[in-house]
């Protein structure tokens, strides 16, 4: 039987980001989610690349440096799914004083290498255009720096460099058993074996239950963190996303999203029951559109709601009173030389430092197999479709609406947003939109279809509509059934 060098077990923005790191460096790497890729937290975040301006309040001036030089670290080698956006802090007074916030936003701009991205400015709401959709006592505030991703394409895209660079991805495929047995690890996963040097345990909060079909024990408590958002029809039409404070001392976003949509999250509550079936509660919702409510003129009710989702973000117990006090920092535990074959399990982590989390990972690794040590390549080398500089995105845009005239200018944006140069590849020799196959409605054609079954490995109406795009926002059900029936057949086959 083949043995791998290293077993990645989790197909979420960790576990593919190590995949890649790993197989960059010449290990031949295995990668099993029990799911689809990014079918759990990955996919089910703020979709923001950020270093997190609440976290100084918890001290944690470490994790938001990180944290901020990785945003144009990952900017640079994404630059089709990662895009920045200046956000809108309003101040409320009552709550956090001004000249608070201005040192905090000060921080952020200075502790971390930011060089591309625009500085904090101070604004006057009754002048600015983010200002009109509020309520007029919101009258004075700030505009700030981060960036928007889309979250499950990052994590696709860092599995496709993996199985270019020689990784087997194999998904839908669980483990339910973990052993070691002359010098290696035995795993049982989609009632198949394989076998593997060492184990990457980055199941998310799922790293427990994996660790419990193995012989060693957990080295941290973990703490479940549920995050649920809302996306309702948009509330404004400028380009600017709103950071809010509460009055209960929380904060949540509210963001543009796909062009007719706003986005609103997030929450923070302690998550005690399965991870099957996680959704926001009704409780949750009301939370969101009351929070927004207090400050958009127009307001936001529970029944406004288009789609909702929620997450459980697998927080290291750092004995915290509050959700949302608890660390976003991670914590790797690779198992001592006298167990054998070594495993290494993650803990934590959040999507902005997956890549520099990765790279941690991998140089411990390297410490017990035939890997080289602090080959750190990820942060130059682009993600598929990314091969192009971040100043050239509008330019590269406007090149594949010449080159493919038939494209309509949304249907162009979403293309080039989700693939970037890959979009090429998928529309080919095209000149006619009949020369892409079927039409399932909004852009969707066969030939991408094709696409993210044999190189993102889809297999479901779900996986495409809701993960690797998201046009199940705007499909009716009629079209979707349509496309469900048509990746039977193709599925099957």
């Amino acid at each position: 039987m083949e043995i791998y060098d290293v077993a990645v077990i989790g197909g979420g923005v960790n576990g593919c980001g190590i995949a890649r790191d790993a197989a960059g460096r010449g290990a031949h790497v295995l990668l099993l989610e029990a799911k689809d890729l990014a079918s759990g937290t990955s996919s089910a975040s703020s979709k923001l690349i950020h270093g997190g301006l609440r976290y100084l309040e918890h001290y944690e001036f470490a994790l938001v440096r990180e944290s901020l030089t990785e945003r144009e670290v990952l900017w640079a080698i994404a630059p089709h799914i990662i895009w920045p956006m200046r956000f809108v802090l309003p101040h409320v007074k009552g709550l956090r004083p001004r000249w608070l916030l201005r040192l905090g936003l000060f921080l952020y701009d200075h502790l971390g290498a930011r060089k591309r991205l625009p500085a904090t400015q101070s604004i006057n709401l009754a002048q600015h255009p983010a200002g009109g959709p509020l309520k007029p006592e919101f009258t004075n505030g700030f505009v700030y720096s981060d960036c928007w991703v889309d979250d499950a394409r990052l994590v696709v895209l860092n599995a496709r460099d993996a199985a270019i660079r020689g990784a087997d991805i194999e998904t839908r495929c669980p483990v339910t058993r973990l052993e070691r047995k002359d010098g290696v690890w035995h795993i049982e996963a989609g009632r198949r074996s394989f076998q593997a040097r060492a184990i990457v345990n980055a199941a998310g909060p799922s790293v427990l239950q994996v660790l419990s079909h193995s012989p060693d024990k957990a080295e941290y408590a973990m703490r479940l963190v549920r995050g649920s958002h809302i996306v309702v029809p948009k509330l404004y039409d400028h380009p600017y996303p709103y950071f809010f404070q509460l009055p209960d001392g929380r904060i949540f976003f509210a963001i543009p999203y796909e062009h007719d949509f706003t986005l609103i999250g997030t929450t923070d509550a302690d998550h005690k029951s399965g991870l099957d079936h996680i959704e926001a509660s009704r409780e949750e919702i009301a939370y969101l559109c009351e929070g927004a409510s207090h400050f958009f003129r127009k307001p936001v009710r529970p029944e406004d709601v288009v789609w909702s989702y929620s997450g459980v973000r697998p927080l290291v117990d750092d004995g915290s009173g509050k959700p949302e006090a608890a660390t976003r920092g991670y914590r790797l535990d690779l198992s001592v030389a006298e167990d054998g074959a070594p495993i290494l399990n993650i803990f934590g982590g959040k999507i902005t430092t997956y890549r520099h989390l990765a790279e941690e990972a991998v140089d411990l690794l390297a410490t017990r197999l035939p890997l080289p040590q602090n080959r750190h390549w990820t942060g130059s080398e682009a993600l598929p479709g990314g091969d192009f500089d971040v100043d050239a995105t509008a330019e590269e845009r406007q090149k594949l609406e010449q080159r493919y005239p038939f494209l309509e200018p949304d249907w162009a944006d979403r293309l080039f947003k989700s693939y970037g140069l890959d979009s090429y590849t998928i529309l080919g020799d095209a000149k006619f939109l009949s020369d892409c196959g079927q039409h399932f409605g909004h852009g969707l054609t066969e030939r991408e279809v094709e696409h993210l079954i044999s190189k993102e490995w889809a297999r479901t109406a779900v996986d495409i509509l809701w993960r690797r795009t998201k046009l199940g926002l705007r499909m009716t059900h009629e079209e979707q059934l349509q496309l469900e029936n048509h990746l039977r057949k193709v599925v099957a086959a």
